[in-house]
């Protein structure tokens, strides 16, 4: 094989790990919520991809490496289509936007709504940081290796994917409000157990294997790949699952949430930490998930179902901060990071993600309105907006 060829199979194996990784944010979704939205889950997920693939073909992918595909089949076919293979690629790191927002968002969003803000996330938002922190839009990666030696590193997106997610989510969450009924007046919190362990545990299963494509392939080229991102996303990620064991008091729920705020950290640095870094990296996440949804669930009160900001948004800022940690040459890393480059470009993540997220959703609620009504949100999206349960027992016009 000549060497496009290889590096089309090896982004296209990549891009394919990851599109899986979205029946694993479905799963994780299915388990969380109570029966009367599963079925939405799974919808939203799926549908969510398909209008993430159109943003981002349309928009997001130009605006963010200023490359189209308006040219004959035969041009885009050289080089065995690598740069068709590179776009469906990081469509599946764009489309994971939407993914992490919904779990954030469950049992009270409208659909449609969700799918135009799907749209304006992905083809405009997302891109903007993408294009800062992925291909050098603004000058402002070379204005942080001016002024503290070394650019804003994120290897495979743990500010760039999770955190600017994370942080889009908390203002739709903001902006939505709880579900009905899950904070009384008197200060009284309503458990809602998640419906299913089994799916739970096979979504968190399936986004750690596709994780190992997430992080790995994100070299985008053969060779450029390195044992040592595999490693560390390991170490990552055994270090959140007994953190979250441990603080989490055996919860199943945590357990199979602390794999994956181990990986969302290790995103960023994964290219540059020692194993036992990523080890301590993925441990700290861990801890930071338990502790964070916990208090943003019972004391300040926001109803994030899957505490996605705490997974994504704050183990993802985290784990852009830790590059700039374990990545040094003093702590075992490999180098070429800078602390302060680091905290700058996750604050950046930051505000595009929670800023962007207050424009399309604060739009959305005061044009077409973003929550489904008292009565829609008791009978349950499935049947409000699908016509059908996950488990029917008879057809539904008998």
């Amino acid at each position: 094989m000549t060497g496009s060829a290889e590096n089309t199979l090896f982004l296209l194996l990549g891009a394919v790990m990851i599109l899986a990784m979205h029946a694993g944010f479905a799963f994780l979704e299915l388990g969380t919520v109570r029966k009367k939205n599963q079925v939405n889950a799974l919808v939203k997920i799926l549908t969510d991809f398909a209008v993430s693939a159109i943003a981002y073909f349309f928009v997001g992918y130009s605006l963010a490496y200023g490359v189209d595909f308006f040219a004959p089949a035969k041009t885009l076919s050289a080089n065995h289509g690598v740069e068709l293979v590179k776009f469906f690629f990081l469509l599946t790191f764009a489309a994971a936007i939407p993914a992490i927002i919904s779990g954030g968002i469950a049992e009270r969003a409208r659909f449609h709504p969700q799918t135009a803000a799907t749209f304006l996330l992905v083809g405009l938002v997302y891109p903007l940081f993408e294009g800062i922190a992925w291909n050098g839009h603004f000058g402002i990666q070379d204005g942080l290796t001016r002024a503290f030696g070394a650019p804003f590193h994120d290897f495979a997106g743990s500010v760039v994917v999770h955190a600017v997610g994370g942080w889009i989510a908390l203002a739709a969450i903001l902006l939505l409000g709880p579900r009905r009924g899950r904070y009384g007046k008197d200060g009284r919190v309503a458990a809602h157990p998640p419906s299913s362990i089994p799916f739970l545990a096979l979504g968190a299963w399936i986004l750690i294997v596709g994780w190992f494509g997430f992080n790995v392939m994100s070299a985008q080229k053969i060779e450029g790949i390195s044992g040592l991102v595999a490693i560390n996303s390991l170490m990552a990620m055994v270090g959140g699952t007994l953190a979250a064991m441990w603080l989490g008091k055996d919860d199943p729920g945590f357990i199979h949430n602390g794999p994956l705020a181990g990986l969302v950290a290790v995103c960023a640095g994964s290219d540059v930490m020692h194993p036992l870094g990523a080890l301590a990296v993925g441990t700290i996440a861990g801890a930071l998930f338990v502790w964070l949804f916990t208090l943003t669930q019972n004391r300040w009160k926001i109803d994030d179902v899957l505490g996605v900001w705490p997974l994504h948004g704050l183990c993802g800022a985290w784990g852009g901060i830790a590059a700039g940690l374990f990545g040094l040459e003093a702590l075992g890393g490999s180098g070429g990071v800078s602390l302060m480059s680091q905290l700058a470009g996750t604050l950046l993540g930051i505000g595009i993600g929670f800023g962007g997220g207050l424009i399309v959703y604060g739009l959305l609620k005061n044009t077409v309105g973003i929550r489904l009504t008292e009565e829609e949100e008791f009978n349950g999206a499935d049947l409000s907006i699908h016509k059908i349960s996950a488990t029917p027992e008879r057809e539904s016009n008998w």
